[in-house]
């Protein structure tokens, strides 16, 4: 009896470990031999612990599986109260094109073979067939942005650090995953490392970097051990090292831990931090991508990016950019959270509008009430109203709409939330992120929490002032922390000016 149950932290926090245990007491009172298999989360987190069990050669649901109703799992397994059918026959994922997390809840994360057998390392082996420039011009016809948040074409990206002359270049993960509502890069830590390690060994045969860093925050204790476990793995089997797979060529990686700063997920405050500095934002120029990490010409790209590498060069650029719309080619991991009644992660192509992720894939709101907005893109996101819910998800498509992609994660609020509130907790976040580096925001967001307030206790000339103040941060702060805070203040205030103005009509 092969059964498959995840190991991820999403479904630990909801039971899974004790799933575990009572399947294999069960199984040893019983007398009955099997293999369990821990994997990645599929991503349909409402339904974690989602269980598996292989029959005729096809992975069958149960969830969301209690220890007590494990024992019914050695019974007559098609009339379990929790069955669900084959997995891959779910509406959650027969709709999603699974492209970066093909392999995610599938697999045994650490089994570099089980890895190897799902198309794994087949885009390495043929980057390493390839100069340094054919890699990137791949990347730049695949149409690959930024998946961190900024949208910057990856492939540009890498030209300036090829070209850059240097002794010593490296690559650098941005795996400091701080926004609210947002889990892909955990989820794919955790489920499937060493795709990520692949895409950051095809980075550095790219642009001649033979030395990688994954930054990871330190909440994650689950991906920390899971990435330091695969990087051994990778290099006792001769994926990473002085002979990457034989080729004579070198490139070797290590996990460094951030402390938990949210700034540190700005490339270069992430950059200091590596080098044992504190966590303040540099001023840019230079970049990064010519002075980085200790001065030297650095990639530094997001979690998904990096992972998405290895499926471009397995099925080509060409493969890839077919999907999408527009600019954004290729296909976005929607991290849907909450108040609704599905959450999880959804990958599919650019071009999903809003109104269908929230009230069809997602179901509506948890609660039953109706829904109110959307926040798009993590705490620094613009909320948007249902109005705007026929907005496509693609960059240039949401930014045409006061808003921002990001990280692609999706917060969603009912009728009851108080977007004054909601306002007032987005300044009050940035002015305790702040590094403090540049005024704009380190004062600025201090002065915006005094201002809502103000507003809230009923002063209308607060609200220019409230206006002028987000310009002001959003036009001089030097990085995206107290530029972009203004989307989720200024979104509000334009959507939502009633909340604005109830407590001003009350005072008077």
């Amino acid at each position: 009896m092969k059964i498959y149950l995840p190991q991820d932290a999403a479904a630990k926090a909801l039971g899974a470990e004790d799933v575990a245990r009572a399947i294999r007491a069960e199984a040893q009172a019983r007398g009955v031999e099997i293999t369990l298999i821990r994997t990645g989360t599929r991503g349909m987190i409402w339904l974690e612990p989602l269980l598996e069990v292989e029959i005729d050669g096809l992975r069958h649901g149960f969830g969301p599986i209690t220890p007590a109703d494990v024992p019914a799992l050695f019974g007559d397994l098609s009339a379990h109260p929790r069955a669900l059918g084959p997995v891959d026959d779910l509406d959650w994922m027969k709709r999603q094109t699974r492209l970066t997390f093909a392999r995610v809840g599938v697999i045994d994360p650490l089994s570099l073979d089980d890895y190897a057998a799902h198309g794994g390392l087949t885009g390495l082996r043929r980057a390493l067939a390839m100069t340094g420039q054919d890699i990137v011009d791949e990347v730049k016809a695949s149409g690959l942005r930024g998946r961190g948040g900024a949208g910057f074409p990856t492939g540009i990206k890498w030209q300036t650090v090829h070209d850059a002359p240097a002794a010593q270049k490296y690559i650098v993960c941005n795996a400091d995953e701080g926004d609210s509502g947002t889990f892909a890069d955990r989820m794919l830590m955790e489920g499937d490392p060493f795709t990520l390690i692949e895409g950051m060994a095809i980075a550095g045969l790219g642009v001649g970097a033979t030395r990688g860093y994954v930054y990871l925050r330190s909440e994650y204790p689950d991906a920390i051990a899971v990435m330091q476990a695969a990087v051994g793995i990778a290099r006792n089997a001769g994926v990473l090292g002085a002979d990457v797979l034989g080729s004579g060529r070198a490139f070797d990686m290590e996990i460094r831990v951030g402390a938990g700063a949210y700034v540190c997920g700005e490339e270069t405050s992430l950059l200091n931090s590596l080098e044992g500095k504190r966590g303040v934002v540099r001023a840019k120029p230079p970049l990064p991508a010519l002075q980085g990490f200790l001065g030297q010409p650095t990639v530094v790209n997001n979690v998904i990016s990096l992972a998405t590498v290895p499926v471009i060069f397995e099925r080509g650029a060409q493969h890839y950019a077919d999907f999408g719309l527009g600019r954004s080619r290729g296909t976005v991991t929607l991290q849907i959270a909450g108040n609704v009644a599905r959450g999880g992660l959804f990958e599919t192509a650019f071009g999903m509008t809003l109104d269908t992720v929230v009230n069809d894939l997602a179901g509506g709101t948890a609660t039953g009430r109706s829904v109110k907005a959307v926040q798009v893109g993590g705490p620094l996101g613009a909320y948007l109203p249902v109005s705007q819910f026929d907005a496509a998800l693609g960059y240039e498509e949401l930014d045409a709409k006061g808003g921002l992609l990001g990280h692609a994660g999706l917060v969603v609020f009912d009728d009851q939330a108080d977007m004054l509130g909601m306002a007032r907790f987005a300044m009050e976040f940035c002015a305790v992120e702040s590094c403090g580096k540049c005024t704009p925001c380190r004062i600025g967001a201090v002065r915006g929490v005094e201002t809502i307030d103000r507003i809230a206790a009923g002063d209308a000339a607060a609200v220019g002032l409230l206006t002028d103040l987000c310009e002001t941060m959003q036009d001089g702060s030097l990085c995206a922390l107290g530029g972009f805070t203004p989307f989720p203040v200024m979104s509000a205030l334009t959507h939502f000016p009633d909340e604005f103005a109830r407590d001003r009509e009350a005072a008077e």
